[in-house]
């Protein structure tokens, strides 16, 4: 199968998200920059894609103008694996700019859009027992940033309203 790669587009950020990104991200690197040429569209020598990885995953980022920009249709999720990771990427995501949103999504400073999701919250949506993932649920649905200890709260919280 062929690999595939999310092209993101950027009017003129292109680099400075990538570097953004690859700082966020362990294991990430910008392995390549290219460049117009005379032909244009741009002046030469200025950016025109940038590719990186976060954490293996190879992305790809463009200059292409300010015909378009993010919105939530799309967003790149990050599994974390509790409360600390959540709190991390939440934190390096929304700074210098970034708008919180609600249910663990949020859109970085250049609008892109995020999930910054705990695995606990996929457990305790999946529990066997529809009212206490219920619980689960409508405590997240109050939230902005996903809060573990709080999920697992209302959860067990039998007396609770769903």
């Amino acid at each position: 199968m062929p690999r595939i790669t999310p092209n993101l587009w950027f009017d003129t950020q292109a680099e400075e998200a990538a570097a953004f990104y690859v700082s966020v991200f362990p294991n990430s690197e910008i392995t390549r920059v290219s460049y117009h040429g005379e032909a244009g569209p741009r002046p030469a020598g200025t950016v025109l894609t940038v590719e990186f990885s976060l954490d293996g995953q190879p992305c790809t980022a463009i200059n292409g103008g300010p015909e378009f920009t993010f919105d939530e249709a799309v967003s790149f999720a990050i599994d974390c694996a509790d409360q600390q990771e959540v709190d991390y990427y939440w934190e390096r995501l929304t700074a210098d700019g970034g708008q919180e949103s609600q249910c663990g999504w949020l859109k970085d400073r250049f609008g892109l859009s995020w999930q910054v999701v705990p695995a606990e919250l996929g457990r305790l949506m999946a529990d066997p027992d529809p009212a206490r993932a219920q619980r689960a649920m409508a405590a997240m649905l109050k939230m902005q940033k996903i809060d573990v200890a709080a999920l697992r709260e209302a959860a067990d919280d039998a007396g609770a309203a769903s």
